[in-house]
């Protein structure tokens, strides 16, 4: 497990971006981490490290935000807050079970423990941590 801490907003962005360059398509990205802890901040960082210049906001209320991208064999970022969900099933009504492991998208959920019944068992994991004021700590699985 590779641990991260960060000292910025700008800094946890940077992490975002960076990981963004080892993706290929296909991947599904467990982010978890309590309100406030960077993982809307990571995701910024992330879509911009996959070319997608629009403004990258927690789905929270929608659920789930769709990106295009136009970089490598990668065509579309999901981005999915599940917060708001109740159950598996509500998961399955968006479709996810659909979108998850299609080799040109990736999907990005924040608050995966709502759904660990139906997350594929391979992902990739990632913990954020808030350490106070704009520290994290961030650990890729």
């Amino acid at each position: 497990m590779k641990k991260i801490v960060t000292n910025t907003f700008e800094e946890t962005q940077q992490v975002g971006l960076t990981f963004a360059k080892e993706l290929r398509g296909g991947e599904v990205i467990a982010l978890y981490g309590n309100l406030g802890a960077g993982k809307t901040t990571f995701m910024q960082g992330l879509a911009k490290g996959l070319g997608i210049t629009r403004n990258i906001i927690s789905p929270t209320f929608i659920i789930m935000r769709t990106y295009e991208v136009s970089n490598n064999d990668i065509r579309t970022l999901y981005h999915l807050d599940l917060y708001r969900i109740e159950n598996d099933e509500q998961a399955v009504d968006l479709g996810l079970n659909d979108l998850m492991g299609e080799k040109d998208n990736i999907v990005a959920i924040e608050w995966p423990d709502k759904i660990e019944n139906i997350l594929p068992e391979k992902r990739i994991n990632i913990y954020f941590e808030y350490l106070g004021d704009d520290k994290r700590e961030i650990r890729l699985d």
